[in-house]
């Protein structure tokens, strides 16, 4: 309902008007009928309303003078009806020359009344659709300008709009929220529902500091994390206080959703320009996760620390089991992998011993396909590592998982040395073209062409200078803006047909890639 305010200082006047149509079946309800523009002007500071009917002539403060006062101290912007008598004419014409909607002439007849009313309404739902456009472009910007900074390849524009959208303090750092299964698991649907839940929970629970979770942090072909910048004015005890604040919200959003998130906090750094090291130090902490129980809430400062002096290094045999990986040599991996154990076993296989180890060999990992490749993309490396060592086996099977995944990574080395096939980039172009509006992935598709998926992806991006992700995206939002051009089909049924089943996202991808909503883009091209 929107809120009309009725000002006359005829009190018959203010009673035919309530009387003269049923105002809550034209949409609108009376918020109050006043006698004077001081009043209203008083009442008007304190409560919002849609719209103001005044007659032009009233005593201590008219019509006339109540519309320039709330326009130039910016009190209201609601819709404002002059009610004047034909004496009043040029009064009127003043009126609207200063912002007036437009004026009635008393007695006001009904269906004058109620024509108004119907301009009035619909101006309301232009300038509501409107504000939410508005409202969606500068989300979509603000999401990509902070992913930007996350992935680290932002400039001082990028920093400033974001410094100036939400509050931010010297220390902060970038959580992960995850849930406990994928779109395997359930589907991709009901994947994206369940993180749609879990991400509108946690603006809920941030109130003011909402702008500071973030959907859809793509991370390789995974669309659908949720990204939070945790800063440490949010709680006042450093360190533990941060546990603490993390804790509440995890158990907040399992309480709200039934769904047990975990987080994965990345290392704490100084200033937004260094948010970058912490998103990619909370990313390789995927990689822990295979080797340890499930946490509801890790810390990377936590993970890479070992405060038992008698945790050992166990650094030859690993050498020795990189070597190994590096020169694709299956026998000598087992091999190493068994020594590897053999050594741990004799300490006690203690947990804090098998994560330092662990985690030195993911880390050389990592250096050594970025030394391999120069162009090498090492958010993909991270992703490859993660996919495969998160996997339940390893924390369950051990050394059998460990063999497996270092001699498939042996193999992913070995493919990076090697030039590119341009028949297997042309067959994934191909799929692109005939199969976008598909559930369409590289880990798919490498299996389909016999071709590591994280090596298939450093191949793409090399070879056409965008990802395989981004390709795939160009492809479905040009042929949504074909559909759009030639036809009239709901927006929703055009996401649909191109490989969307969330609306949402899908006119969150439109606006990055044509720089405005499907609706907006159809009326410019009707235009032209």
């Amino acid at each position: 309902m929107l809120k009309v305010l009725l000002i006359d200082d005829e009190p018959f006047i203010l009673q035919g008007l309530t009387a003269l149509i049923d105002w809550k079946a034209e949409g609108f309800e009376i918020a109050a009928a006043l006698g004077d523009g001081q009043q209203a002007y008083e009442y008007l500071r304190q409560n919002r309303v849609d719209l103001i009917f005044a007659d032009i002539r009233m005593p201590v403060m008219d019509g006339l003078a109540l519309l320039k006062r709330i326009r130039e101290e910016k009190i209201s912007d609601a819709q404002f009806v002059v009610l004047s008598g034909y004496s009043d004419f040029a009064y009127a014409q003043d009126a609207l020359r200063n912002g007036c909607f437009d004026y009635l002439v008393k007695p006001v007849a009904r269906d004058d009344l109620r024509d108004v009313l119907s301009r009035v309404s619909d101006a309301a739902k232009t300038n509501e659709e409107s504000r939410v456009r508005l409202e969606e472009g500068e989300r979509a910007l603000f999401v990509r300008k902070m992913l930007a900074i996350l992935y680290g390849h932002y400039d001082r524009e990028d920093l400033v709009y974001v410094q100036e959208r939400i509050r931010l303090s010297s220390t902060l750092c970038y959580v992960g929220i995850e849930l406990p299964h994928s779109e395997d698991d359930i589907g991709e649907q009901e994947y994206r529902n369940e993180v749609r839940r879990v991400f509108e929970r946690c603006r809920e629970y941030l109130g003011e500091d909402a702008d500071h979770v973030i959907f859809d942090v793509a991370t390789a072909d995974h669309d659908y994390e949720i990204g939070f910048i945790w800063c440490d004015y949010m709680c006042a005890n450093g360190v533990e206080g941060e546990k603490d604040y993390l804790l509440r919200f995890s158990d907040d959003l399992c309480n709200a959703t039934g769904i047990k998130v975990r987080m994965l906090a990345g290392k704490r750094v100084e200033g937004l320009e260094n948010l970058a090291r912490s998103f990619t130090s909370a990313y390789v902490m995927k990689s822990f996760e295979g080797f340890r129980d499930p946490q509801p809430v890790s810390f990377y400062e936590k993970e890479v620390q070992v405060h038992d002096q008698s945790v050992i290094l166990c650094k030859t045999s690993l050498d020795a089991l990189i070597v190994a990986i590096e020169e694709n040599d299956p026998l000598r991996i087992r091999a190493c992998v068994d020594s590897l154990y053999e050594e741990m076993g004799g300490m006690g296989l203690a947990e804090q011993t098998v994560r330092l180890n662990i985690h030195y060999l993911l880390f050389q990992l990592i250096h050594i396909a970025s030394d391999r490749k120069e162009d090498v993309n090492q958010e993909e490396i991270l992703h490859y590592i993660s996919e495969n060592t998160l996997e339940s086996g390893m924390a369950r099977e051990g050394s059998a998982h460990l063999k497996s995944f270092a001699c498939d990574y042996a193999a992913y080395l070995a493919q990076l040395k090697q030039e590119g096939s341009n028949d297997v980039l042309n067959e994934v172009n191909r799929e692109i073209r005939e199969h976008y509006a598909e559930n369409l992935s590289l880990r798919d598709l490498g299996r389909k062409y016999y071709i590591n998926s994280s090596y298939l992806g450093q191949l793409y991006r090399r070879t056409f200078g965008v990802s395989f992700k981004e390709a795939l995206t160009g492809v479905r939002i040009e042929e949504a803006a074909r559909m759009l051009r030639s036809g009239n089909e709901p927006v929703a049924r055009i996401a649909e047909k191109t490989g969307y089943r969330d609306v949402d996202y899908f006119i969150r991808k439109f606006i990055e890639v044509k720089g405005c909503t499907p609706s907006k883009y159809r009326r410019n091209q009707l235009l032209e």
